[in-house]
């Protein structure tokens, strides 16, 4: 697994080291079809990978997610105007700072989420991030990270006060945040 303290000194070294723990995942299921494929996709372990404990299914939701964070973080970074130069981050079902991404910097925070949906999940994934950010009333910084592909393109969001939306595309790291960098941060 990649480290929970990424910075721009790491961030490709983490991508890099995470990728090619998952390059074979679902290697153990090449003449599965049918019941027994769904089968083996929902129940049987992967037994590679950062998530060899879980179904295929189930790893396969846990490293997008993660690659969301992964590559929005290296994003974030390589874009300093936010001002923090390191990100705690949690992966799959992590739970230990609250937040999939936590920053700190002299009296300023950040928190953010990150998720990785299908675009029939989007709108209620999306809200229950934007009431559980809602909550934290210190952090000066508050985004949600998710896969680009969620929702339509040309999709134009309108983020809470105080929040703003990372859209990340896994495949080529591509990234764009609504408000802009800079619009009330």
């Amino acid at each position: 697994m990649a480290p929970n303290i990424i910075t721009a000194a790491n961030v490709d070294q983490c991508l890099l080291a995470y990728e090619k723990s998952i390059e074979d995942v679902g290697s153990h299921i090449p003449l599965l079809r049918g019941i027994s494929l769904i089968r083996e996709l929902k129940r049987g372990k992967t037994g590679v990978g950062p998530y060899a404990h879980v179904s295929l299914f189930e790893s396969a939701n846990r490293i997008m997610t993660d690659l969301v964070i992964l590559h929005g973080v290296r994003w974030l970074l390589a874009n300093k105007r936010l001002g923090f130069d390191r990100y705690n981050v949690e992966y799959g079902h992590e739970n230990n700072n609250g937040y999939d991404i936590r920053a700190k910097r002299g009296q300023r925070t950040l928190v953010g989420e990150a998720f990785n949906v299908a675009p029939s999940f989007f709108q209620g994934k999306k809200a229950a991030m934007i009431r559980k950010l809602r909550i934290d009333k210190k952090a000066k910084v508050k985004l949600i990270l998710f896969n680009h592909d969620a929702v339509a393109k040309g999709y134009v969001p309108k983020p809470p006060a105080g929040m703003h939306f990372v859209f990340v595309d896994i495949g080529t790291g591509k990234c764009t945040m609504t408000p802009k960098l800079g619009s009330s941060v």
